[in-house]
């Protein structure tokens, strides 16, 4: 498997990348991922670092890739050392790792596409360049819906949709942590992701809360998440900023704990998601989820029937289904059991075997993985394709 996002910092498509190996490694399989690093990052030992990344602003969130010749020819060496069956690469018109491994390879290679975003300018104009290495993709998979239409739309050709995984046992069976349990006058609500990436929707949460602190007085709001935490808080009145408590990054286990002790979960990301894995965890974990009603979300919502919405980007909407669900302890039960059945089918146990149906449609009959005759000329092709954008 080929992860073109660095290992240093955690992201969803690293933890997809991670899961699936890991369940892969369980079943038997022998799994090799190769992804950015910096030196010295405590890596598994099925991970292979292609060495350092630099961060790159792409569709509202900051990506660090690893590009160039000296990557290519660490990828080049993988590639030929590895004897592989088939190479899964994650987003694989992404210019780092996966980019110079679709151009290195021979053989049967299946491609993951994660990212949502239909008005795609790079990759319209990065298309003609790419073609001739999209061609060599055997199976395409989308992780939904929306990243199934970017491919349709940007790309050409069709993909099977496969959702992202989740142990739904290890959030199911987490244990409560009394600190982030909530009682009827104090309830508690959760919020997770990087609170300096706006599209995440903590300023969404901000704008909502003085009007959920009017009617429950003593919620309280768990925010877990890399970033400013000084920041975040000269943007809240003084009366939000004390219902607030940041945890900043927590651990796999600490966020199942967190989403299995609150009394709901909210997710007021207000675009770019392709899934919305993190829904997945918290439906897996018992918690009722309150979600902004992006597309992506309310499929994996089941059309809201698993989970509640609320307009994107509206705090007064927000607010309004924050307290409803906050006031009826009822309401919040039957929200939550029906999260808990639907994240049955996000289980890994059913996901990854529906990705190795994959693996194994491409690879019958096929040829072992071997390097690409010319992967010079693939990366002169790009050079002057830039060179000539550029020109231009």
């Amino acid at each position: 498997m080929v992860c073109p996002y660095s290992f240093d910092v955690p992201g969803g498509v690293q933890f997809h990348v991670r899961d699936l190996a890991e369940h892969f490694i369980a079943e038997g399989h022998e799994v090799s991922v190769l992804a950015p690093a910096d030196e010295g990052t405590p890596l598994p030992d099925y991970v292979q670092g292609t060495g350092g990344a630099i961060p790159v602003r792409y569709n509202g969130s900051v990506a660090r890739l690893a590009f160039g010749p000296v990557t290519a020819r660490r990828v080049g060496r993988w590639i030929e050392r590895g004897n592989f069956d088939v190479v899964h690469i994650h987003e694989p018109v992404t210019p780092s790792t996966s980019l110079l491994a679709l151009w290195a390879v021979e053989g049967p290679v299946v491609a993951t596409f994660h990212t949502s975003n239909l008005r795609s300018r790079a990759m319209q104009a990065s298309y003609p360049v790419l073609r001739p290495s999209l061609e060599k993709i055997n199976g395409r998979i989308a992780v939904s819906e929306d990243a199934r239409r970017t491919v349709t739309t940007h790309l050409g050709g069709d993909a099977v949709v496969i959702p992202n995984g989740v142990y739904v046992a290890r959030f199911a069976e987490a244990p409560v942590r009394p600190e982030w349990q909530g009682t009827p006058e104090a309830p508690t609500i959760a919020f997770l992701g990087r609170i300096d990436e706006p599209r995440k929707g903590l300023p969404v949460l901000s704008r909502a809360l003085p009007l959920i602190q009017r009617a429950v007085p003593g919620v309280r709001v768990l925010v877990a998440g890399h970033g400013d935490v000084d920041a975040a808080r000269e943007r809240l009145s003084p009366e939000s900023a004390a219902a607030c408590t940041f945890l900043g990054g927590v651990s796999d286990a600490d966020k199942a704990s967190l989403l299995a002790s609150v009394d709901l979960y909210l997710a007021p990301h207000t675009g770019g998601e392709s899934f919305g894995i993190v829904l997945a965890e918290a439906m897996s974990a018992g918690a009722p989820v309150l979600a902004s009603d992006l597309p992506a979300f309310v499929r994996v919502l089941d059309g809201g029937a698993a989970g509640a919405t609320f307009r994107n980007e509206d705090a007064e909407d927000l607010a309004r289904q924050a307290v409803r669900l906050l006031q009826d302890p009822a309401a919040r039960a039957d929200l939550a059991a029906r999260g808990r059945k639907r994240a049955d089918i996000f289980d890994w146990s059913v996901v990854a075997a529906q990705v190795m149906a994959v693996y194994e449609t491409v690879t019958a009959g096929a040829p072992v993985v071997r390097p690409a005759s010319e992967p010079a000329s693939m990366w002169s092709r790009w050079t002057r394709g830039r060179g000539a954008e550029g020109a231009s």
